[in-house]
């Protein structure tokens, strides 16, 4: 192919996004440059500068990505389809589910959340986040306690994480129910 000519490549913008969350799963947000995400993805250092005009928008679309699962499974669970279902049980279950499964997944989503505190270009992403996991609770709970239940999903994630400690399913529905009273 002759020098200057682009090739068509519609996958570019997403491999880098997956290759700045393996950056940021691998060496944390201060590994994480534009330079670091092209070596990643193999692709020209141009190609990052060309999706992601700055670093922040590279987070922004990582975070964006990152942020996509939980709120997702919370929308879907039978649970707030069925109005007899037990709401704080299927919300322990989802939450123990998450951190068993990929628990350096969930680590990196808070990672990636958690730079909205230094850097003011994530924090709208971090508030739809917050929004998007609420709202999927409405169906089954007020605006005000649905918030109330992210926030202690939220918080509980964070002790199980920063602590190191086993996540304590029982616990997490007693808590989630007394918050549903």
């Amino acid at each position: 192919m002759p020098q200057g000519v682009r090739r068509y490549d519609p996958d570019r913008r997403q491999r880098i996004i997956d290759a700045a969350i393996r950056v940021v799963g691998a060496k944390g947000i201060a590994g994480l440059s534009h330079r670091s995400a092209a070596a990643e993805a193999d692709v020209p250092l141009g190609s990052t500068t060309y999706h992601f005009k700055t670093l922040d928008d590279l987070l922004v679309a990582a975070l964006r990505q990152a942020n996509e699962g939980f709120a997702q499974a919370v929308a879907e669970s039978p649970a707030l389809a069925d109005p007899d279902a037990d709401l704080a049980g299927a919300l322990a279950r989802l939450l123990g589910g998450f951190l068993a499964v990929d628990r350096g997944r969930v680590e990196l989503e808070y990672e990636l959340y958690l730079a909205a505190l230094r850097r003011p270009a994530l924090r709208p992403v971090a508030a739809e986040w917050c929004e998007a996991a609420s709202e999927a609770l409405v169906p089954r709970a007020d605006p005000v306690t649905a918030r109330a239940l992210v926030a202690v999903m939220d918080g509980i994630s964070l002790q199980v994480l920063l602590t190191d400690a086993e996540y304590d399913e029982s616990y997490a529905r007693e808590i989630l129910a007394r918050v549903l009273r």
